[in-house]
């Protein structure tokens, strides 16, 4: 055994090393070592006694001699590259800051056990980031962070050993103190030019600079880093920025504006250099927090510097520069308002916020200048098939067409491109209704400054057969909201040009006439190009003062008595009441006869506490109007009241919501505040509470507040929980709007009598069936109402197996008595507005993230949109929404046209439709897609390809599931797959009874 166990490789052991803090405490080396030398002369002496592990004094003295601003007798510079250097500072970054950095700090200790005074230590510190403030030092830095942070990944998974976590830690404080100034690419390109002679070598330096900051390499270097301290249960120090992308972004976009501000207009490579480091910058993946910094400092603060953004902006490549410019428009989307689509007798609605789109319109029109890849950039930022700016409101696309207005060419590219994607059949048939929608108005609002700049290009092309197609195309579609928009654009190209007996005209209803005369108005906008000056406090705000906490003063007094200053009290008069005379007064003694004595009050449960101190006196009152809920909500140090803003927000808003214009007035700041809401205090009915009061406002508020929670869900930065909250009350909201029945209540059995309160018997229980009802209404009413679809079809089906028909005893009632049992049919108040307030823009937003670059930049990626946790709930959703509005609704064509195109979409995914949470939710969607549309026939005729493919993709998730889904979640996913084909079935068959001569039925 014993020849079995030799050892492989043996090492010896060295002393341990002396901990940092026994540094100070070390005796004195002998005369003969190179740290007591006197004077440091040359770099040799400096790295041997940085080697030789010195005192704090011996390292003043050689860092006081690789002082980069001072110049030595050597000429010595440890910034230039060189291999002398190289060595230097790998002895620094190896022994010097793993001794001595995290001891910088405790000045005290170290000034009474050195022979350095207290105040010179900060001197060493910064001495010693000055020897790193170069392309060598920062280089050297990240090359060990990145050999300990590979070695300590290893180290994790194989053994225990040297922890480094220490020495990473310090390596990354020692970044975060180098890069604190905004102004550190200045001062390296600054210095750079005193000790490099070459332009040459100058650019090669900063090359290398950028290489290292702007592309990630420093970032991932200490994100990774960081991860390794955070696994390694070490305290990371709040004040690190760099690994955090959004701080490091930020402090990028400083540094550029800081060399923007101090360079000189006709400075050629120091805006070279400003123009390299900003590409690569933008490549970093957080271009809205670069441009941010970028383009408000030097237009919003101050007097705007239009040449220096020109000159910078001249410098970067084509696409970098579209990349900031869209960047720039989505940051000053913050500017736009929800305007409702009625005129209500104010023909005028667009001067509202004409101060706000002017001074978009002076940011447009300054940023595109002379760039003429900037204005094509806008044609087709304005015409493309994602619906023009969809996600950007209508403020901005006023102020992009006013700033194009003065260029007569691309105006009428903007209004012709518009035109011609308005009556593209295929455009009409899949485009979301949305984008259509805003194809619409960017074709009317370009008309408009068509017709007032050159009316006979606008006389032209609506006799041109480009415009009447169009109008033909849209007045033939089968969709209602398509057919309405043909209108209104005919309609309002023909105000502007025809004669009054020629006009063209269509009827419509009552609403639809209100928001046609709206589209009809946006011809008559006239916004002009302002100033810069005009958007500067609203896409530039001041930080918002946190509201300190009204005091109670409805204390009572004694009515004789008024408190003074000082605890005094002053008594202001005293008066004699004569007991005869009052009596008098009231009618004799004979009136107390009449007075009804008032109770015992109960006691009051606060009064009997011991100490009189912890009685409360003065408790907050509930909120009467709701900007005294906005001041409760905002208020996250006083638990009561917060605990009664949360409770009294529902009844409060529903109170208000038809009493004047209080709720409306406030809505756009309440329901932020309520969707980011946090559980400051634990509440255990914080959820409930919140979503009652969501829906509250939506109720209010129906058509306003849906397309906000739609726009919120997909552009807000909100967390998951945030935004499955915003869905929810959606779905809820749009049944109750329906009149619908609310969820079911739980009917399980309260066995065993010993259970977990109900927020954590939700999250400790087994399976997510066994959850209560509240903590996910959504998945209850999901699984109700796929119960209620499917019990037909399972009688049916049970009926038949029972034997023929003939043989079977029916029950045959009355006419009168069948009538009776029928429901009375109603009004449903949801058919108004679920198209324009909760549908389409969920649907049609949805579109505009999946095509465009994965919505970065907003605390937003399709990946989030995509995921397993968020996607069955959106799905959820819309199918509860589709069914809330009922199969009467004017807008069901087109609704189940791009309902059945999303689902279809999702169901080519793969990774996502086979999650079994996401396969569940696309069969609910489905199966209630089928049995809304009454109309089989239409489905039959317009979707045949949609219900082909979906009959094929059921059909092999129900071939699939094979066994697997006899019990449990694929139990169910088997069933609803079933309920789906037995639908088709039924469609596809009563079709081709009618291509046989027969009738539907048969």
């Amino acid at each position: 055994m014993a020849e079995l166990l030799q050892p492989v490789k043996t090492t010896k052991v060295e002393g341990a090393r002396e901990g940092p803090h026994n540094l100070a405490l070390r005796p004195a080396v002998s005369s003969q070592s190179p740290a007591t030398v006197a004077d440091v002369t040359s770099p040799d002496i400096a790295l041997e006694i940085l080697r030789s592990r010195p005192d704090l004094a011996a390292l003043s003295r050689a860092l006081t001699f690789l002082n980069p601003r001072k110049c030595n007798s050597d000429k010595f510079n440890i910034r230039l590259p060189s291999p002398q250097a190289a060595q230097i500072l790998n002895a620094l970054v190896e022994s010097v800051i793993p001794d001595y950095w995290a001891l910088l700090h405790s000045s005290s200790s170290l000034a009474s056990q050195s022979s350095l005074k207290g105040r010179d230590i900060p001197r060493v510190r910064t001495l010693l980031l000055r020897c790193f403030s170069s392309v060598n030092g920062l280089g050297a830095i990240l090359a060990r962070l990145r050999r300990l942070t590979a070695s300590e990944g290893e180290r994790r998974g194989i053994e225990a050993g040297f922890d480094h976590s220490q020495y990473i830690t310090d390596l990354v404080d020692v970044l975060n103190s180098l890069l604190v100034d905004d102004a550190y690419l200045w001062q390296s390109w600054s210095e750079s030019k005193e000790f490099l002679e070459s332009s040459t070598a100058q650019t090669l330096l900063w090359k290398e600079l950028v290489l290292l900051v702007c592309t990630g390499k420093l970032l991932s270097a200490v994100a990774e880093a960081e991860d390794i301290l955070r696994k390694s249960n070490d305290a990371i120090n709040q004040g690190n920025w760099i690994g955090n992308g959004v701080k490091y972004s930020a402090w990028l976009g400083r540094n550029i504006l800081s060399m923007s501000w101090r360079l000189s207009l006709d400075n050629d490579p120091g805006w070279t250099a400003t123009a390299h480091a900003l590409s690569r910058s933008l490549s970093l993946g957080y271009t809205e927090r670069i441009t941010e910094e970028i383009y408000s400092g030097l237009l919003l603060q101050g007097e705007p510097q239009w040449a220096r953004i020109q000159r910078l902006l001249r410098l970067v490549l084509p696409h970098e520069r579209k990349k900031f410019f869209l960047s720039v428009l989505r940051h000053a989307s913050r500017l736009s308002t929800d305007q409702p689509r009625t005129l209500s007798d104010n023909q005028d609605w667009w001067q509202q916020d004409a101060k706000n789109v002017k001074g978009a319109a002076a940011l447009v029109a300054g940023l595109i200048g002379e760039f003429d890849d900037l204005k094509d950039c806008l044609v087709t930022w304005l015409t493309n098939s994602t619906g023009g700016g969809i996600a950007e409101g209508l403020a901005l696309r006023r102020a992009v067409i006013a700033a194009t207005s003065p260029d007569t060419d691309t105006l009428q590219a903007i209004l012709e491109k518009s035109m011609q994607q308005f009556g593209d059949n295929l455009y009409i048939k899949h485009t979301p209704i949305l984008h259509q929608e805003v194809n619409a108005q960017n074709l009317l609002l370009a008309a408009g400054y068509v017709h007032r700049s050159t009316p006979m290009f606008l006389f032209t092309l609506a006799r041109s057969s480009l415009h009447l197609n169009a109008v033909s195309n849209r007045l033939a579609a089968s969709s209602v909201r398509s057919h309405f928009l043909g209108m209104s654009v005919g309609t309002s190209i023909s105000d502007l040009i025809d004669k009054p007996d020629n006009k063209m005209k269509f009827s419509m209803d009552e609403g639809d006439r209100a928001e046609s005369e709206w589209y009809q108005s946006l011809t008559k906008v006239e916004d002009s190009i302002g100033t810069i000056s005009d958007i500067k406090d609203r896409l530039n705000p001041k930080p918002e003062q946190k509201p300190k906490a009204k005091k109670d003063t409805s204390q009572q007094k004694h009515p004789a008595t008024a408190t003074l200053g000082g605890g005094m009290s002053k008594i202001i008069s005293i008066e004699e009441i004569n007991d005869e005379e009052d009596d008098n007064d009231m009618g004799g003694s004979d009136g107390d006869d009449d007075l009804v004595p008032y109770e015992k009050p109960d006691t009051d449960d606060e009064e009997e506490e011991d100490d009189p101190t912890l009685i409360q006196r003065d408790k907050p009152t509930a909120p009467v109007y709701i900007r005294d809920l906005l001041i409760y909500l905002r208020d996250a140090e006083s638990f009561d009241r917060h605990r009664l803003a949360l409770t009294s927000a529902a009844p409060l808003i529903r109170r208000k919501a038809n009493f004047g214009t209080e709720v409306s007035d406030h809505a756009e700041e309440l329901a932020p505040l309520l969707t980011g809401l946090n559980d400051h205090f634990s509440l255990d009915d914080f959820s409930i509470l919140r979503l009652q009061a969501m829906i509250a406002l939506l109720i209010a508020l129906p058509e306003r507040m849906g397309q906000w929670f739609a726009r919120t869900f997909f552009e807000g930065d909100y967390s998951l929980g945030q935004r499955s909250t915003i869905l929810t009350t959606l779905g809820m909201g749009a049944r109750e709007l329906a009149g619908l029945e609310p969820p079911p209540k739980n009917s399980a059995s309260n066995f065993p009598s010993k259970a977990l309160p109900p927020h954590l018997h939700a999250i400790y229980s087994s399976s997510p069936s066994q959850a209560t009802p509240s903590s996910n209404p959504l998945a209850s009413l999901s699984h109700s109402l796929s119960t209620t679809i499917l019990q037909p079809l399972a009688l049916s089906a049970a009926d038949t197996l029972t034997g023929p028909a003939a043989l079977k005893v029916r029950t045959f009632s009355s006419r009168m008595a069948v009538e009776a049992r029928k429901p009375k049919p109603a009004a449903n108040p949801l058919s108004k507005v679920i198209a324009t307030a909760f549908f389409f823009p969920l649907t049609g937003r949805w579109w505009t993230h999946v095509r465009t670059s994965g919505g970065r930049g907003r605390g937003n990626t399709t990946d989030t949109l995509s995921s397993p946790h968020l996607l069955p709930t959106y799905l959820q959703t819309l199918t509860l929404v589709l069914h809330a509005a009922g199969p009467s609704t004017p807008a069901l064509p087109q609704m189940t046209a791009e309902f059945w195109d999303l689902l279809l979409a999702l169901r080519a995914r793969e990774a996502v439709a086979s999650d079994p949470a996401v396969r569940e939710a696309l069969l609910f969607a489905f199966l209630t897609l089928l049995e809304l549309n009454e109309d089989k026939r239409r489905v039959a005729e317009e979707h045949a390809r949609e219900l082909q493919e979906t009959m094929a993709w059921v059909g092999d998730v129900f071939g699939r599931l094979g066994e697997e889904g006899k019990g449990g979640q694929g139990g169910r996913a088997r069933m609803l797959a079933a309920g789906v084909l037995t639908k088709g079935k039924e469609i596809v068959e009563g079709y081709q009874r009618i291509l046989m001569g027969q009738g539907w039925e048969g």
